[in-house]
């Protein structure tokens, strides 16, 4: 039985306890009113289009003092200069909104990654049992404590979807006041509405916990039982869960990221979405794994098992490699408006750096050190690897989501690394905790032996 340390107990709690502290800190330091985003502005030499706009109207009042004769003249300066006035409040209102979007959008992003991973380490889990594997038994237990997560990820994503639709924030414009007055977005309220929006998310998440309840009750049934009616169980749901998974997560993805910038869009976006984070739920595993083979836990897990997951891990970032460039490629090619808006600020814009950093953890850095398979049975290289992975598509994620919520507006502050902190604190806590709470084998399972004994023979 696996114990959970009182140091690393004390370590996950500090991580939230900091973690809350820094998203305070975002919610309550942010500006309140558009005269504090003028201020910002000013501040950091941004505030051009203010200072254009107030040299214009300057200009328009010395016109009206000069007390021009024709009165056609002075009407045209009025009305210009109350309309460049109109445009600047507008545009004060827009950033006053990305920047009160910021320690939301910093949130989302964090609950999404992390209640993706538990999503997709339970996806590889159902794989597992749906192929009837017999390498990855020994893993078991370290992928259920994963999955556990799913749970209070699904909470807080749930609140933050709830009060996104309450008008709490100006995350997905679709939702705003000003929605009636687009045409695309009228056109798409049948389906993109908040009433739908919520339903949706709730049957969605609810549907993929409750076959994960289901699963690991089986599991842990099947040890104290050794029948084979709770294997043939849990063959049965995980097929069932990955017939539902594939549907649902299309439109989940559709809903909850593609959405908050309603008028691109991309067939593509759904399977790119899932390639990034099931490398990354693999990735988590090893990490995970490699940890508990350190403390001395998990005797059957050999230099096989790291290898195939290491395997797993190359794969499948090959695998979203090609779903990244298949989906650059075709918006390069075509070459539409409503298209090329989103490359723009990625390739050209102010997220460059992370876009070009991002593609180097996420492709080249991986390919490089795992194309070797002597590398792979190598723990201290593998999870360098899988560090490199994890931060890169996190960073990914980041990309996805905060050009539409905050603009140019972006930084890595409070928000952003309190955010990491509490889910990152979190998540140790309840994996770690669900590991000390049953046998770290799955002795029930009747292909425990030939996991047990396994060898990976490179031909």
């Amino acid at each position: 039985m696996y114990t959970f340390s009182s140091k690393l107990k004390t370590f996950s709690i500090a991580l939230i306890i900091l973690g809350v502290l820094g998203m305070a800190y975002g919610f309550f330091s942010g500006p309140k009113n558009t005269h504090d985003v003028e201020k910002i502005l000013n501040a950091n030499n941004h505030g051009h289009d203010a200072h254009a706009t107030e040299n214009s109207n300057n200009e328009h009042k010395a016109a009206s003092e000069h007390k021009l004769d024709t009165h056609k003249v002075e009407n045209h300066t009025k009305t210009e200069a109350h309309t460049n006035k109109d445009k600047h409040q507008e545009h004060l209102e827009h950033v006053l909104h990305q920047y009160q979007n910021k320690p939301w959008s910093a949130f989302f992003i964090a609950a999404f990654f992390f209640f993706m991973v538990a999503l997709l380490v339970l996806v590889f889990y159902s794989i597992q049992w749906a192929a009837q594997a017999g390498w990855s038994i020994v893993l078991f237990r370290v992928m259920e404590s994963i999955t556990a997560f799913l749970l209070p990820t699904s909470f807080f994503l749930l609140l933050f979807l709830i009060l996104s639709t309450s008008g709490f924030n100006h995350i997905f414009v679709w939702m705003g006041e000003h929605a009636s007055n687009d045409a695309l977005l009228v056109e798409k309220a049948p389906w993109l509405n908040k009433t739908g929006f919520l339903i949706r998310s709730f049957i969605f998440i609810a549907g993929w916990n409750i076959f994960r309840f289901f699963l690991r009750k089986n599991s842990l049934a099947l040890d104290k039982a050794a029948e084979m009616k709770y294997y043939k169980r849990n063959f049965n749901i995980a097929v069932g869960f990955l017939g539902f998974f594939i549907v649902t997560e299309l439109f989940f993805v559709f809903d909850v990221t593609m959405s908050l910038d309603p008028h691109w869009f991309s067939q593509l976006y759904p399977f790119y979405v899932f390639a990034s984070m099931m490398v990354t739920a693999v990735t988590t595993i090893l990490i995970v794994t490699v940890y508990l083979k350190s403390k001395g836990y998990l005797p059957n897990v050999n230099q096989s098992h790291i290898h195939d997951l290491g395997k797993f891990m190359f794969g499948f970032s090959i695998f979203w490699s090609y779903f990244f460039f298949d989906q650059f490629m075709l918006q390069w090619y075509s070459n539409q408006p409503e298209e090329s808006v989103y490359w723009i600020p990625r390739l050209l814009g102010s997220y460059q750096l992370p876009f070009i950093g991002m593609l180097i953890l996420n492709f080249v850095l991986p390919f490089l050190i795992l194309i070797s398979s002597d590398f792979k049975r190598v723990s201290g290289i593998i999870v360098t690897a899988g560090l490199f992975i994890i931060i890169g598509h996190y960073i990914d994620i980041f990309i996805l989501i905060s050009p539409a919520t905050v603009g140019d507006n972006w930084s890595f502050g409070m928000s952003e690394f309190g955010s990491l902190l509490f889910f990152f604190g979190l998540f140790i806590f309840v994996v770690f905790n669900t590991l000390a709470k049953a046998p770290l084998e799955a002795k029930g399972n009747p292909l425990m032996k030939e996991s047990e004994h396994y060898h990976y023979y490179n031909l």
